[in-house]
């Protein structure tokens, strides 16, 4: 069983996130720490000019709100950040001491192929087990 188990979530996939929480807490055991895991992607400042007043902000709650409330289900613990997806999820399984990481995955796409999947980048760099969950 592992101390520590991160969990990263697309909150796009509301399902699948839940079922990856799941298989964190089967697989880290009932005494474990998950932490869920939702990483809001920088969008650039001329973007960010464009979109409408409060918009960024109310994504923001939005996302906060859901990922506590998914998190509360399984026992975990919600944090949400901001920046590169695979570099903030191997950031944090370092900064909490991650026994394990549980992320899911796609079927893979033409960009997949070309670029990588993020569970694919985060299996090559990641310093603990990854469980991929497709």
């Amino acid at each position: 069983m592992a101390e520590s188990v991160l969990a990263p979530i697309d909150l796009a996939h509301l399902d699948h996130a839940r079922k990856i929480l799941q298989v964190a807490r089967k697989v880290g055991g009932a005494e474990s720490r998950i932490t869920a895991l939702y990483i809001t992607p920088e969008i650039p400042q001329y973007v960010a000019a464009e979109l409408p007043e409060g918009i960024l902000a109310k994504t923001d709650s939005t996302s906060r709100d859901t990922l506590e409330a998914l998190a509360a289900e399984t026992g975990a613990e919600a944090v949400v950040r901001k920046g590169s997806v695979t570099a903030e999820i191997l950031e944090c399984a370092r900064e909490f001491d991650a026994d394990l990481i549980v992320i899911g995955s796609h079927r893979p796409g033409l960009t997949d192929y070309l670029l990588g999947s993020t569970a694919a980048r985060v299996v090559r760099h990641a310093d603990c087990p990854v469980y991929v969950d497709r």
